[in-house]
């Protein structure tokens, strides 16, 4: 390890930021992490060796002075899904644009930035992309003194992730499961491997000022094939289905207003490309992925 850093994580209470945690702490660094609610404080207090500041995200008053003193700033926050009172480009874009500006003003020397694979201000397909895209264009433009690094990989797993867990419940109560977009292809990543990456660039800044990094793991599934592989390992028998793309649109409509939002039209144009890389840079930095099986097939059995 480098000498020790203080390093500020925002989103840390999320399912990446909590393994991003422990393994800072672990590597020896002095770990910040902000909360901007008591649900969120409660979580990250229970990480040992994390320091928690509870503060309005909003305020730039606020955030200066947590960013005093502070050599990195992780941000990783992000939605999938929009609401009357929260939009992507509040979150991606604005969002991301006055942290870089707050790391410039105190001084932080690095910044690193979770976006998501296709993330493309041009020529994305979603509003979910298009603002990821817009969002590392606005702290890659906006870097002046700042070593900027941006990360963005396809869907992540492991244990406590929002993915295989969602269909791990969904599939007690569904003997007849339709997936929309079924041939979309995905090279899920583990997240230990997208921890290691950050914690790799953290070390290694100045190698990487500018980069946005695609990751992806080993192997490349279709949606379909993803569904279909929680079943078998959970020991469920079940007739997945493949909806053709009108019955995926009228879906993504349906299942938007319903509460919780598991899927929507934006979700839906996500998945018009596919979520694998054409350049895995994992390479790069050292790191061979874990395989989704060696991972996934122990955590789901473990859970029936």
């Amino acid at each position: 390890m480098t000498a020790q850093k203080t390093v500020l994580v925002i989103g840390g209470s999320g399912f990446v930021g909590r393994h991003l945690l422990a393994r800072l702490v672990n590597a020896g660094h002095r770990v910040t992490a902000l909360a901007r609610s008591s649900t969120a404080e409660f979580g990250l207090r229970q990480i040992a060796g994390v320091r928690v500041v509870r503060v309005d995200l909003e305020s730039d008053e606020a955030l200066s002075v947590c960013f005093a003193g502070q050599t990195v700033v992780i941000n990783l926050v992000g939605i999938l899904h929009e609401s009357r009172e929260i939009d992507f480009d509040a979150i991606h874009v604005a969002f991301p644009r006055r942290l870089v500006h707050l790391c410039q003003v105190a001084g932080v020397t690095q910044y690193l930035h979770m976006s998501a694979l296709n993330a493309d201000a041009a020529k994305g397909p979603s509003r979910y992309l298009k603002s990821r895209g817009e969002g590392e264009d606005s702290v890659h433009h906006a870097c002046g003194g700042v070593t900027v690094t941006s990360f963005r990989p396809s869907i992540i797993f492991g244990p406590g992730d929002n993915f295989f867990g969602v269909f791990d419940r969904l599939l007690d109560w569904m003997p007849v499961f339709p997936v929309v977009c079924p041939q979309t292809r995905f090279a899920p990543v583990c997240v230990d491997d997208v921890v290691e990456a950050f914690y790799q660039v953290l070390e290694r800044g100045a190698d990487f000022n500018g980069q946005r990094l695609n990751f992806c793991g080993p192997q490349i599934y279709t949606f379909k094939e993803l569904v279909q592989f929680v079943a078998r390992v959970t020991g469920r028998r079940r007739l997945v289905l493949g909806l053709p793309d009108s019955l995926s649109r009228l879906q993504a409509l349906v299942m938007e207003r319903l509460p919780g939002k598991l899927f929507t039209r934006d979700n839906y144009r996500s998945m018009q490309i596919d979520s694998v890389c054409a350049r895995n840079d994992f390479a790069a930095l050292g790191i061979t992925p874990k395989a989704l099986e060696d991972v996934m097939t122990p955590l789901l059995a473990r859970q029936r």
